[in-house]
């Protein structure tokens, strides 16, 4: 693997406090590969071959079953990607194909469990990277179960309205097929929806969303830190 990507991964929070030679050891036998878009780099139920770190580019986590799919998460530059199976020795619970083209360090699954067992730091960020996806895991569960569709949807927005500095109008940053699976709905769901959050200000021209009124649209939506704080 050229030097030029090992800084990146050193800052990662999994590698940041890693022993030098454990981390070297991990970089020898590790590779990056370029991946065109709209390929599937792994897929549910094979062995846990690899840990993934996405160094450029995005990559979309989905699963099936019986004949249907959903779209589980996206991850951006720079993360890792499926460490639980990686860490049990376990099959995929997703699959995962590249949106874009998209940069990805493969490091064997096995050089990761040996240097998990020799080096304490590394087990600590492990330990901490579970945990915080397990609580991410949570959050999304109670948003799923206790929230209804257009409340979702309306929650959504109005992370999308803050991160993009709140400004009155901003640019989706997931296409709306992927967005309604996201939130747990169907293509035709989220259009209704989107009708009918137009009562609390919000208007949808292709990707582009207005937010005319964000505090109504906040008060529908009732917005949680225990749900959508992704800080906590």
């Amino acid at each position: 693997m050229s030097g030029s990507h090992i800084p990146n991964i050193r800052e990662l929070d999994l590698f940041i406090d890693i022993d030098d030679a454990n981390f070297e050891a991990l970089m020898r036998g590790s590779y990056v590969q370029n991946f065109p878009p709209q390929v599937e780099m792994i897929t549910e139920g094979d062995s846990s071959d690899f840990l993934h770190i996405v160094l450029s580019g995005s990559v979309e986590l989905f699963a099936t079953w019986n004949g249907r799919e959903t779209s589980m998460d996206t991850v951006l530059p720079v993360s890792t990607f499926i460490l639980a199976a990686t860490i049990n020795d376990a099959p995929y619970l997703m699959s995962a194909r590249t949106l874009e083209k998209s940069r990805i360090v493969m490091i064997p699954s096995q050089d990761v469990r040996s240097v998990f067992k020799a080096d304490a730091n590394f087990a600590r960020a492990i330990v901490t990277e579970l945990g915080i996806r397990y609580r991410s895991t949570v959050k999304s569960k109670k948003n799923l179960k206790l929230r209804t569709s257009l409340e979702r949807l309306a929650n959504c927005l109005l992370r999308e309205w803050e991160a993009a500095g709140g400004h009155m109008e901003f640019e989706l940053t997931t296409e709306k097929r992927r967005l309604a699976s996201l939130l747990g709905m169907t293509p035709e769901n989220l259009s209704r929806a989107f009708k009918s959050l137009q009562a609390y200000g919000v208007s949808v021209d292709g990707a582009k969303i207005t937010v005319a009124d964000p505090e109504d649209l906040r008060r529908f939506a009732k917005p949680s830190p225990l749900i959508d704080d992704r800080t906590l």
